[in-house]
């Protein structure tokens, strides 16, 4: 018998008819999208009923933490440090924005023509239809872009936010700024949580989060194989789920399956056949439940074999070391780590450049799909670098502008088709 949750989401306040609309888009898109594969590793079990139960256990799980006393910080970018939220006892959370949902209440206290990804994060809290949101405590802004700075002023009138400085270069003065941005986020969760961070639980959570990269590099590393082992949209979607499952589970749960992944190498078992176009999507962020893009091309026969995106291995590429002899020492390598992401914010980016040649060879990638989110200036812009440079290297590259509707779906089938042709 399913539990009924609805008594929870209205002790938290949630919108209970709000809600029932977002949910009932879900279920049938989901399985469309996901339930529908062929070959499908049996290990993604584990991640269906993560999704099965989005809004009922993980949020169970939550409030029985914040029953317990503790907090629950939430957080949009890769730049917030989870590592530092679980030294103090709290748990990290990613938040949604990847539907178009609340738009009317959005467009009250925001420009109607504006990144769909900020537009959303905004809709779901002033419409009140996502408990995770409604289970923070606290919410992490970073100055990525400028539409989210500035939306973020206007989310703290209604939960408290706590805002990082994201440097836009990265010389050694970007560096100390970000290394003392990484120190205050310490000193704020100290005093939001009440717990001292230690020595002992920053080394801690340094290595759970570690290993749970670990986890995820594991299956990256399984997918440059052909036949791919696992579909792109599969993988997309664990790295979503990374942001908001629990992380010695979640962790568990990855290992598993890429335990079945290498037994599905070795017999030569993959999603595609060994002759499927091997695509790299790159670009904007793709949050819960975007899959509009994946689920096109692989559904045109493609295989995606890596995502350079948020989520996806800017989340997880690079790992913390262990070996920090005290708290500041492992705040530098913590803001270290952070700082190598390749996010379009940065000028000049030449390491995002250099990171899709290579993925490009190590993958085998026989092109590169550029997506990015209408309005989304910093990706838009460095798409026109991006092309020049796989056009230095021979790369083919696609590159396309959407939204969270569907209307365009028709238009992006078309494209992507020609463009899988070609690359043939």
């Amino acid at each position: 018998m399913a539990t009924d949750y609805r008594p929870m989401w209205k002790s938290i306040g949630i919108d209970l008819k709000a809600h029932d609309q977002l949910l009932q888009a879900l279920p049938p898109t989901y399985k469309d999208v996901y339930m529908d594969q062929e070959n499908r590793p049996d290990g993604m079990e584990y991640f269906d009923f993560v999704i099965n139960e989005i809004h009922g256990l993980r949020i169970q799980e939550l409030q029985g933490h914040k029953a317990k006393g503790g907090k629950v910080i939430g957080a949009f970018c890769v730049f917030v440090p989870e590592e530092i939220v679980r030294a103090a006892g709290g748990i990290c959370i990613g938040l949604c924005s990847g539907i178009k949902i609340g738009a009317a209440q959005a467009e009250k206290v925001l420009p109607r023509n504006i990144c769909p990804l900020i537009k959303s994060f905004m809709g779901f809290k002033l419409a009140k239809v996502c408990p995770y949101f409604e289970s923070c405590d606290m919410v992490v802004g970073e100055t990525t872009c400028d539409g989210k700075k500035k939306a973020f002023e206007i989310l703290h009138d209604y939960v408290p936010v706590h805002m990082m400085e994201t440097p836009q270069m990265k010389r050694e003065k970007d560096k100390s700024l970000w290394r003392s941005e990484v120190q205050d986020f310490l000193i704020r969760v100290e005093e939001f949580t009440g717990n001292k961070i230690t020595f002992e639980s920053l080394q801690r959570s340094v290595k759970e989060v570690n290993e749970k990269r670990k986890a995820l590099l594991r299956m990256a590393d399984l997918r440059k194989n052909n036949p791919a082992p696992i579909s792109g949209k599969d993988s997309l979607l664990i790295e979503q789920i990374a942001m908001y499952d629990d992380v010695e589970r979640f962790t568990a749960k990855v290992g598993e399956l890429c335990n079945e992944l290498e037994n599905r190498v070795k017999e030569g078992k993959g999603v595609q056949g060994s002759d499927a176009p091997r695509i790299i999507v790159t670009g904007t962020p793709m949050a819960i439940p975007n899959w509009k893009v994946a689920h096109i091309i692989e559904s045109s026969g493609a295989v995606i074999v890596a995502e350079e995106l948020c989520t996806g291995l800017r989340y997880f590429e690079n790992i913390v070391p262990e070996n920090g002899e005290n708290v500041n020492q492992m705040v530098s390598d913590i803001a270290g780590r952070y700082l190598s992401i390749n996010c379009a914010c940065f000028t000049p980016n030449e390491g995002r450049m250099e990171k899709l040649v290579q993925l490009a060879k190590e993958y085998k990638a026989d092109g590169i799909i550029h997506c990015s989110l209408a309005f989304c200036d910093p990706y838009l812009v460095e798409a026109n670098r991006v092309e020049k440079v796989l056009k230095e290297n021979g790369i083919p590259l696609l590159k396309i502008e959407t939204d969270y509707g569907q209307e365009d779906s028709g238009q992006l089938i078309t494209r992507i088709e020609a463009f899988l042709e070609m690359i043939k």
